[in-house]
């Protein structure tokens, strides 16, 4: 098991190092001079050869990416063109609230699709089965910024049951802030995940193993509690893995529609204002969240399956 994590170390490490490296090129293709972004129309030639030196847009390519990665070794990810602030401390002030948010809308998501699914699998074809085969393909259907925006027309402009705007204040004022948010991203995980644990129990209460504890007198419940969920349960956590690279989209477009705060409504404005500082500091810090988390997951399923283990 710890050669398989150390190797899983390694590979997270690498896909860090291309991934960045890859995404810094593609923030330098942006079209647009930011000195003018940021400057305005009216900067002088000597105003805009300053700025690119302190940005160091000066220098070659290559050199731009060497300085930022010896900035990384050095946990320094430089400094916000704009307040001369660590692009570190402003990322990490906004990274909880999004934290939060996928934290919350991925968990009440699981806590509701898990026992669907299993209940699906168990009374197959049954009226519950049937209702919540149309239900939760209708919210995999519907996109999250979709459901945000007709969730806020709804309970907060309609009804006003819930507030439409803000990150709130206190632990209670912040729970019921999350509430319409949490809401948008973790709707279509109900559908999804419901879905991948059923079509997975069905899979499992198949095999034999399963069969003959139920030969023995076990209790269908205790059956697939015990025997078959642990298994049935691996594509899901595998799912929850990759798929925090979609709680993240997702994210960015919840944090614009209710005007919270987090590093999705930080990136967009890095971005129209060319902050490129503040886009690789998010564009890092997200890029190493996906590849813990899928690392995460993948260490899950060596420890509930061991057979994976002799995959890698």
């Amino acid at each position: 098991m710890w050669l398989y994590f150390a190797k899983r170390t390694i590979l997270a490490v690498a896909i860090i190092a291309v991934a960045v490296t890859l995404l810094f090129l593609m923030i330098m293709a942006v079209p647009g001079d930011p000195a003018v972004v940021m400057l305005g129309p009216r900067a002088t030639p000597e105003m805009k050869a300053l700025l690119h030196q302190q940005m160091g847009l000066d220098k070659p390519l290559v050199v731009q990416i060497v300085t930022f990665f010896g900035g990384l070794l050095h946990g320094n990810l430089g400094f916000d063109v704009f307040s001369q602030r660590p692009v570190a401390d402003i990322v990490f002030e906004q990274l909880p609230f999004t934290l939060e948010l996928i934290l919350i809308s991925i968990l009440w998501a699981v806590v509701i699709a898990v026992p669907l699914g299993c209940y699906s699998a168990v009374r197959r074809n049954s009226l519950v089965d049937q209702v919540a085969g149309v239900v939760t393909v209708a919210t995999i259907a519907i996109p999250s910024f979709v459901m945000a925006v007709y969730a806020l027309l709804i309970f907060a402009v309609t009804l006003r049951w819930l507030p439409a705007i803000g990150a709130g204040n206190g632990l209670w004022d912040g729970l019921i802030h999350l509430i319409l948010p949490a809401f948008a991203i973790g709707i279509g995980w109900v559908g999804y995940i419901s879905r991948l644990v059923r079509a997975s129990m069905l899979e499992v209460l198949g095999e034999n193993h399963i069969r003959m504890a139920s030969s023995f007198g076990i209790s269908e419940w205790r059956i697939v509690a015990r025997y078959a969920l642990p298994l049935a349960i691996l594509p899901t956590v595998t799912i929850l893995g990759v798929g925090i690279a979609w709680l993240l989209s997702s994210a960015v477009f919840i944090e614009v529609v209710f005007a919270r705060p987090g590093i999705g409504a930080l990136i967009v404005n890095a971005v129209n204002t060319r902050n490129y500082p503040i886009v690789m500091g998010v564009v890092l810090v997200t890029t190493f969240l996906i590849v813990a988390a899928t690392t995460l997951s993948d260490v899950v399923n060596a420890l509930l399956d061991p057979r994976t283990r002799e995959k890698l």
